[in-house]
């Protein structure tokens, strides 16, 4: 029976909105605590316009670049972030890898299957298709290199130990957390994000097939509902814990904040990370009990700010300086162990990180009665050891919010600078 065959370039185009058939599909495929109105609600706003990170009217977010994108690409509603052990030890099949990767990235992120090569009915196509008639949906892909691939000594696999940033370690532990070993680290990661779950998870999918043989998924984490505001045209969003979330943040925009903390400079070394970023992901799972259990103005004590309003406690607006040395009745307005005061600036040398989290929910634990859920946090930064450790280590020592929370998985990645077309994004660490 002769079956009729449509070409990738022929099937329909469904970029103009998500179908509430869809949203209904991508919140059950990721168990997401998610209105089907937020979702279809995310679809209208995903074609608006150019931003920081290159957008068009299409909602295509350019690949190529000076830098990848999803660091100063304004915020989008859903991410996948994917790390993977390699499995040879072969420099050409990572360097091939990562080859094969930046293609894929270039032609998803265009809105388009990846299908380099032809293919026949009696072969898997390489494109899996979920995503097929989504469009682009401002989906943005980066590439992380973890620590573990330069390797020290002997187990220097593929001679790269000299080429190995100084600023990329293992992040050291810090007080209070429990970390699952099996959940953490990688030797590479993958970053999707996009105003579609079905387009994150689609980008996550075709990726790791292409990277059999070389690497194997390590873990992965699905996101939605970005907890962070990266671009001066995005409303502040709020958290699974109800408050507003990155009101301090830094904006894409404010290029002299980006340049000061978030891109890396010539005199930071190496060469090939110059202009990349520094990715640092942790899993923070709240703690509903006692968080729903804590009344209102103890909530606001533990945060620092009114929950409704988000303005600082002893302000009036959102964007209200956050006075640290006001006091009332001798005590100060905002607690002394409140995490707006400890996570900011005034308290950390004046440093800074561009925050991009998201919130995640996890299927509950037979016979729990627990929410497994709260805020998979990811940042950017210049210099890891100057600005996420001492930071989080002084939130570890005292912050209010620690008895809220505990954080049970970490990762840190390199993220080289972006490439021109007929480069690869890490190029620069082969020359």
């Amino acid at each position: 029976m002769t079956q009729v065959r449509r070409r990738w370039s022929e099937l329909p185009d469904r970029s103009s909105g998500i179908t509430r058939r869809g949203a209904l599909a991508g919140a059950a495929m990721f168990g997401l605590g998610v209105g089907v109105d937020h979702l279809l609600g995310a679809s209208e706003s995903r074609d608006g316009g150019s931003d920081a990170g290159g957008s068009s009217d299409a909602g295509e977010v350019a690949f190529y670049g000076a830098s990848q994108a999803g660091i100063a690409t304004p915020a989008q509603e859903f991410v996948d972030l994917a790390a993977f052990d390699l499995t040879s030890s072969s420099v050409d099949d990572l360097r091939d890898l990562l080859k094969e990767w930046t293609l894929a990235a270039a032609t998803l992120t265009a809105g388009q299957p990846y299908s380099p090569n032809p293919e026949g009915a009696d072969v898997p196509p390489t494109d899996t298709g979920e995503a097929i008639g989504a469009g682009p949906a401002r989906l943005t892909i980066t590439i992380g290199l973890g620590p573990g691939l330069f390797g020290t000594g002997e187990e220097d696999r593929f001679g790269l130990a000299r080429e190995r940033p100084s600023k990329l370690a293992p992040l050291p532990p810090f007080r209070g957390e429990s970390l699952d070993p099996d959940r953490s680290g990688g030797d590479l990661c993958l970053q999707a994000c996009a105003d579609d779950p079905q387009v994150t998870f689609h980008a996550i999918h075709v990726l790791t097939r292409l990277a059999s043989g070389a690497a194997t998924l390590r873990w992965s984490q699905a996101g939605f509902g970005r907890t962070s505001s990266t671009s001066r045209a995005q409303p502040t969003p709020r958290n699974l814990m109800g408050f507003k979330d990155g009101t301090a943040n830094i904006r894409a925009e404010d290029e002299e904040a980006m340049q000061e903390f978030v891109w890396v400079h010539p005199e930071d070394g190496p060469e090939w990370m110059v202009g990349g970023s520094y990715l640092i992901a942790r899993r923070i799972q709240f703690l509903f009990d006692v968080w729903d259990a804590t009344s209102l103005e103890g909530q606001e004590g533990v945060i620092g700010r009114e929950k409704v309003s988000g303005a600082p406690l002893g302000g009036e607006d959102e964007y209200d300086p956050i006075e640290l040395d006001a006091k009332r009745g001798g005590q100060p307005v905002i607690p002394a162990d409140a995490h707006v005061r400890l996570a900011s600036p005034d308290y950390n040398d004046g440093q800074r990180i561009l925050r991009r989290g998201y919130s995640y929910s996890e299927p509950t634990e037979p016979g729990s009665g627990q929410i497994d859920a709260g805020l998979f946090f990811i940042c950017f930064q210049r210099d890891p050891i100057k600005q996420f450790i001492p930071i989080q280590r002084r939130l570890a020592a005292s912050d209010a919010l620690n008895h809220h929370t505990l954080h049970t998985a970490s990762a840190i990645f390199a993220c080289p600078p972006g490439c021109k077309p007929g480069g690869f994004v890490g190029e620069g660490l082969f020359a």
